[in-house]
């Protein structure tokens, strides 16, 4: 890439109001915001669902900004990161003497959240001991802190996120039936980044910028050798990975340029000819290329579906936005067979 721009859609600035922090305009993301639209305004639980580093708080935060309880507390709290043995006093508060340490009241998320929106992430990881507590502020609206027997009544929004299967929680016993079909009111699926390629570039330029201007550094380039391997990456760390590399990048950076920040293991999985040209062109080699290894099949655990990390009906809409349909790769599968035997 011979120079360096901030990529924005003409409706960038409607998206920054409404969708704090979240960049990128990819199909795959589009229908999740229009989620987002439709389940905000209407006060409902929700329920996160998404990999590990797919950014399940800016959704949360999405959902908060756009209801009527937007200027309101918006309080966060990941039920992964405290210990058992505190997470019921985080949760609901406790008063002075309620157990060995509680030297002060402690005013609990609950409580903080009152008029606007709890975020729980993680709520796979509640412990089984505490979800009839929380069905119950759920269902109730209403909760007593450690140590207190008065009832405290609230108006709160539950969002909460999970990277985990809570099906087969449920069917294994670890999490409560009752307590997942209160929170399960509207699920949101966040997908992953390798669902989202088309965002990659926007994403790469949006971090470059952020931490060129935090280091005090001038990036210049971006190399489209470089661009093309983050395309072509499988991002199992989702946006979380591609931040925290780009933030390498710029740190090595030397002369205005971004280095590649993909070590060789994870380079060996990318495609070596990686093709010039536009995005959509180069997404169009990428699928062509892997139709081709896949020996035309899309679908199934050996197509270029699976190959590609996507489901087979991702891929097929792909393919036809790329105006890529089966006479035209099947002939290029054809042709290049051809090659390999006159080259034989």
């Amino acid at each position: 890439m011979g120079g360096f721009e901030k990529l924005r859609s003409d409706n960038r600035d409607d998206r920054d109001r409404q969708f704090d922090h979240i960049v990128g305009n990819s199909p795959a993301l589009e229908s999740t915001l229009a989620e987002v639209r439709r389940v905000a305004p209407t006060g409902s639980t929700v329920l996160v669902l998404g990999e590990t580093g797919t950014g399940k708080e800016l959704i949360a935060r999405g959902i908060h900004n756009l209801s009527a309880r937007c200027g309101r507390p918006f309080v966060k709290l990941n039920c992964a990161a405290i210990p058992f043995d505190l997470l019921e006093s985080e949760l609901f508060g406790h008063e002075k003497g309620a157990f060995t340490g509680a030297v002060t009241q402690k005013i609990g998320r609950f409580e903080m959240a009152d008029t606007g929106t709890l975020f729980l992430d993680e709520i796979g990881d509640l412990p089984l001991a505490l979800q009839p507590k929380l069905l119950r502020v759920l269902q109730e609206q209403e909760f007593e802190r450690l140590g207190c027997g008065r009832t405290h009544h609230i108006d709160v929004r539950l969002v909460a996120a999970t990277h985990r299967d809570l099906v087969h929680m449920v069917a294994c016993n670890q999490f409560r039936s009752d307590l997942y079909y209160r929170l399960n009111v509207f699920p949101v699926v966040v997908p992953p980044l390798r669902e989202r390629r088309e965002d990659v570039r926007q994403l790469v330029c949006h971090f470059v910028e952020v931490f060129a201007r935090r280091m005090g550094k001038h990036i210049e380039q971006i190399p489209e050798t470089t661009m093309n391997a983050f395309i072509a990456y499988r991002w199992p760390g989702n946006v979380r990975e591609l931040q925290n590399l780009i933030e390498r990048a710029v740190i090595r950076s030397d002369h205005g340029v971004l280095p590649n920040p993909l070590t060789p293991s994870q380079t060996n999985t990318i495609p070596r000819a990686a093709p010039q040209g536009t995005l959509h062109e180069i997404e169009a080699a990428l699928i062509l290329q892997t139709l081709r290894a896949a020996g035309g099949i899309v679908g199934g655990p050996r197509g270029a579906a699976a190959r590609l990390g996507l489901k087979r009906t991702t891929l097929v809409s792909r393919m036809k936005r790329l105006g890529i349909y089966r006479p035209r790769y099947q002939r290029l599968i054809h042709d290049f067979n051809e090659e390999q035997e006159v080259a034989v």
